[in-house]
């Protein structure tokens, strides 16, 4: 019988109308031949590059590019799209103008693909040796049209958005011979080796197209180079451009510091995976911020006032070593699914948990280290951290860490509604806190004996020297750390990571000798992050944070503001009665934690102005941490320099 019904199905399938033939209606037009996949095979010839500049007035890189062919028939040219260190397709084509195409002088039409608007193709007459291309990069002349990139006192020249390249070939077997020309009286930093300086222009040794990609330059009227480690192994340079000259005013005493940060990253990993080392650093509030890892260079941009306002810049100095300790993790060990082998192959981040959050967590262990900060500044950033994964994430509820890996082409590293709720890149802090967990178990089952340094060794120290990138995966993550002690690691990172609602992540804490507490005065860490990001945050008592005009920039899902109907973009205008003032404010959610009247605002919301009243006597409520008695201080033996 039951034969016999499955072919009378079969039958009846064949037979309907809807098999049979199609609906009335569009049907869709084929879509255009696929770009030719990346090979690993040598490209024949060396591309050669020609950067000018100098227009900095007008923001406008001039790009000439010569491109040997690889036999006759149409070429496709492929702009770069993925972002190494970006983790997203967010390369700034719409900044790309003025594309032309030239064979032996003449101009000849290209066409864009309609489908991957990143490729360019172009068929040349027969018999052309080579394609001349040209075209400007018009980088943005406000912070509204993207990150700025060049103003009149520096510039930071990423070859992502200056150069194209043929499709077909794996980045790493495309040859060029790139060269810039500055304005007059500039320097820079860079990882590129210079070959001969002609007539104000640098020609740099040749490279492959990969290299290049991962070698940016930071240049600059005002500019100045420590050296970090000078031992002859690999050299370590640490390269500043400034808005103005007094801000380069570092004192011997902060350049040892970071140079110790160079000494404690070796005694943790046992080895180096490159053959030198530029910190490109910018003290700049003209140029857009930025911190972006490379194998053998950083760009890293912040306060101008890094130097000569350290004491209130304690949260500006985890960028450093954040980025110095991608150079193992991130750069040289790399998630096998992110690796691809051009720029213009999707890139998938399912591993950015270990990426991006063990090196969150590095950062800030090396940053105690070598003293850039002290312990209890980390102790007190880690209170922030523990805070916002127990009571400012309700989002954990439905999802989990490992999916926030895809936050970067989800959102492109925009403004969200609501990040308590949604999450956005959640890998990396939350991250951090997987691998504290992971560090106090390693220690506390150990009797001492194991840590996370000793995975580290292991998982990120191996081939001293080489710095061809190693990929792994979830597996080779978990069996390290079954090397150094045998445990259910797979399954402790599979709930941590993959899995949405799970415990609030406070267990490394607890078995550190720590518990999180919250109290009405703020520790002077968070007062300092407050006034470098230029807002008031109330997420633990109000559930809402304020920028200085008094304009909401984030509001805690389920929240007292949030339940009185509060949102991202309202603006206080008065306090119970009177004109909004911060500490104001602050002044009265301490009153009314003694009494039972609402807190009433009047806010404006576009042309709307209403009266919200929050009825919220919580007071105010700022995290940090408090040993607990008779546990072990295992986060102060982490934060203890490597001897």
């Amino acid at each position: 019988m039951k034969s016999a019904f499955i072919a009378f199905a079969t039958a009846a399938a064949l037979a309907s109308p809807l098999a049979a033939e199609p609906s009335e209606g569009p049907q869709p037009l084929p879509m255009p031949p696929a770009i030719a996949a990346p090979r690993d095979v040598a490209y024949p010839g060396v591309l050669k590059l020609e950067v000018d500049a100098t227009d900095v007035e007008r923001r406008i890189f001039r790009i000439r590019e010569t491109i040997p062919l690889a036999g006759a028939g149409p070429v496709t040219l492929l702009y770069p799209q993925w972002v190494p260190g970006g983790h997203s397709p967010r390369n700034a084509l719409y900044d790309m103008a003025g594309l032309v195409v030239r064979a032996g002088g003449k101009v000849i039409p290209w066409t864009r693909d309609p489908v991957q608007v990143f490729a360019f193709h172009v068929t040349p007459p027969p018999g052309t040796a080579a394609l001349e291309i040209e075209f400007q990069y018009l980088s943005p002349t406000a912070a509204d049209q993207g990150r700025v990139v060049m103003t009149p006192e520096m510039l930071n020249a990423q070859w992502l958005n200056l150069a194209v390249y043929p499709a077909g070939y794996f980045a790493r077997r495309i040859q060029i011979e790139p060269s810039i020309r500055l304005p007059e009286g500039w320097s820079f930093g860079t990882a590129l080796e210079t070959a001969r300086v002609d007539r104000g222009v640098t020609y740099f040794k040749p490279v492959d197209f990969d290299t290049l990609m991962d070698s940016p330059m930071f240049a600059g009227r005002y500019f100045k180079r420590f050296d970090l480690d000078t031992s002859g192994k690999s050299p370590v340079r640490l390269n500043i451009v400034a808005d103005r000259p007094e801000l380069l005013a570092a004192t011997s005493e902060q350049i040892e510091l970071h140079r110790e940060l160079v000494r404690q990253t070796d005694r943790l990993y046992g080895a180096r995976h490159f053959d030198h080392y530029d910190f490109l650093l910018a003290l700049t509030e003209r140029m857009g911020g930025i911190g972006l890892e490379h194998h053998r260079s950083s760009e890293n941009g912040t306060t101008p006032e890094y130097f000569i306002g350290w004491a209130k810049n304690a949260p500006a100095r985890n960028l450093l070593p954040h980025e110095y300790n991608h150079s193992w993790d991130g750069k040289f060990r790399r998630p096998a699914d992110l690796w691809t082998p051009n720029f213009n192959v999707p890139m998938r981040g399912s591993l950015l948990w270990v990426y991006e959050g063990q090196d969150q967590y590095w950062g800030y262990v090396l940053g105690a280290r070598s003293g850039l900060v002290t312990k209890q500044q980390t102790l007190d950033s880690l209170a922030m951290t523990a805070a916002t994964y127990s009571l400012g994430r309700p989002g954990r509820a439905w999802r989990s860490v490992e999916d926030t890996t895809n936050d970067p082409i989800i959102a492109s590293r925009r403004p969200i509604p609501s990040v308590s709720w949604q999450r956005s890149e959640d890998y990396y802090s939350e991250g951090q806190l997987i691998w504290l967990d992971v560090d106090t178990l390693l220690r506390e089952k150990s009797g001492g004996k194991k840590s996370l340094d000793d995975f580290a060794r292991a998982f990120f120290g191996m081939k001293d020297g080489s710095w061809t990138p190693l990929t792994y995966t979830f597996e080779d993550v978990a069996k390290t750390l079954n090397d150094v002690l045998p445990y259910d690691w797979a399954g402790i990172l599979d709930r941590r990571a993959r899995q949405a609602d799970q415990p609030y992540p406070l267990d490394g804490l607890a078995r550190g000798g720590y518990r999180l507490v919250y109290t009405d005065t703020p520790t002077d860490f968070w007062k300092d992050n407050e006034a470098s990001r230029k807002q008031v945050d109330l997420t633990y008592s109000l559930g809402l944070v304020l920028n200085r005009e008094a304009r909401i920039t984030g509001v805690l899902w389920d929240g007292p503001a949030f339940r009185a109907g509060l949102t991202v973009g309202d603006q206080i205008l008065a306090v119970n009665g009177i004109a909004y003032e911060t500490e104001r404010l602050k002044e009265t959610i301490l009153a009314a934690k003694t009494g039972k009247e609402p807190i009433t605002l009047i806010v404006k919301d576009g042309d709307h102005f209403r009266v919200v009243p929050i009825d919220y006597h919580g007071g105010l409520r700022y995290p940090r941490l408090e040993r607990i008695e008779g546990k072990p201080d295992l986060l102060s033996k982490i934060y203890e320099p490597l001897k």
